[in-house]
């Protein structure tokens, strides 16, 4: 492990030691001074408000779709409250989970990872998934084979983020090497989604490794092209891309309120699938409330037909991502058993003959 690597690590401990600490103090405060609110009049000794994140990205179309059709709030009914936070990077919404900010969100997998890991199991559990596929290595025209890839620069969203982890890990299994600092047989340069659509239009960048809507942005409006979905590199050609995680003292104390969020979940993923045009339309919509931005109908047509919108947590994926990142020596080992709480969506789907879900060898 370089110098660069080892200090990135030890830094990163030192980060997550602090912010588990200020977790707990944060939860200790909010007990003392009443907290939740979680015993609110609604006669069942649960809360009467879901404070609820979610990204501006069309790979959260359930959740855009749920809260812009009003599906989240017709299962809530005039009792409960649904209060939404939009965030745009994980560990932000994980800080917000762990103050107690919000009860729940939709959130990608390598967040989840991070979050359980600092809080050591003690902070949240995965209820559902949401989405799964729509990442790709795309590439200049004149790259051809993984070999082609020497030399070259090809960007990430984020060090350590889910696509970063799995280009590291590919390049590794095709026995290139990288680094953190950009060196190695193939630079590898974290870089924010809206920068790698400049740079590379610009010429700055060979390829990206990156989720919809920009892997579509990129091969539409700037000629990429797919040179490995990520897809292909699982079985089954799933992969979790989005899921549905909960506070677990939030769960502990309100469990009926949870039922009811995954119950406007089940049917907000069912709308997308059963309504592909008109959910993609008020993902829009959904997007512009959210940021002031929407998508282009060719982009947004392409990112839609290039995701699978799944309550499945498409588990195995999520234990692969996190053995690889610790292969890459971007994530210290940790026990993901007890991260999925599945009980409660598997006992909606069987009321509904829906299939049930699994945690493949976590506990659910």
């Amino acid at each position: 492990m370089n110098s660069r690597t080892s200090r990135f690590r030890r830094v990163r401990g030192t980060r997550l030691l602090a912010a588990t600490a200020a977790a707990l103090l944060a939860v200790t405060g909010l007990a003392a001074c009443g907290g939740d609110d979680d015993g609110a009049g609604d006669g069942s000794g649960e809360a009467t408000e879901l404070r609820l994140g979610l990204f501006p990205n069309i790979t959260h179309a359930p959740a855009l779709v749920g809260v812009q059709n009003g599906i989240f709030a017709e299962k809530f009914g005039s009792d409960i409250k649904l209060s939404t936070t939009p965030f745009n990077a994980g560990p932000s919404a994980i800080e917000a989970l762990f103050n107690g900010a919000i009860d729940a969100t939709y959130i990608g997998p390598n967040p989840a990872i991070n979050g359980w890991a600092q809080s050591k199991g003690s902070a949240l559990h995965i209820i559902a998934g949401s989405t799964s596929g729509g990442a790709a290595l795309v590439v200049k025209p004149g790259i051809n084979s993984v070999q082609d890839l020497r030399g070259k620069k090809i960007a990430t969203p984020q060090l350590g983020n889910t696509q970063d982890v799995a280009l590291r890990y590919w390049l590794k299994k095709q026995g290139l090497k990288t680094d953190t600092s950009g060196g190695g047989d193939v630079s590898v340069l974290p870089t924010p989604n809206s920068e790698i659509i400049t740079a590379f239009g610009s010429g700055a960048l060979d390829g990206a490794w990156v989720p919809e809507p920009h892997l579509s942005r990129l091969i539409l409006e700037h000629g990429a092209k797919v040179l490995l979905d990520e897809k292909d590199e699982w079985p089954g050609g799933e992969f979790v891309t989005t899921h549905l995680i909960v506070r677990k003292e939030f769960l502990d104390k309100n469990p009926g309120l949870v039922k009811k969020l995954l119950e406007g979940h089940i049917a907000a993923v069912d709308f997308v699938n059963g309504n592909q045009e008109q959910a993609a339309k008020a993902a829009n919509d959904q997007l512009q409330a959210l940021s002031g931005n929407t998508l282009k109908e060719e982009i947004l047509k392409a990112s839609f037909a290039n995701l699978t919108f799944t309550v499945d947590p498409v588990a195995p994926s999520l234990y692969g991502s996190a053995k690889h990142a610790e292969e890459v020596d971007l994530l210290d080992p940790v026990d993901l058993n007890g991260i999925y709480h599945l009980g409660p969506l598997n006992d909606l789907l069987k009321a509904a003959g829906k299939p049930e879900v699994s945690a493949e060898g976590g506990s659910s």
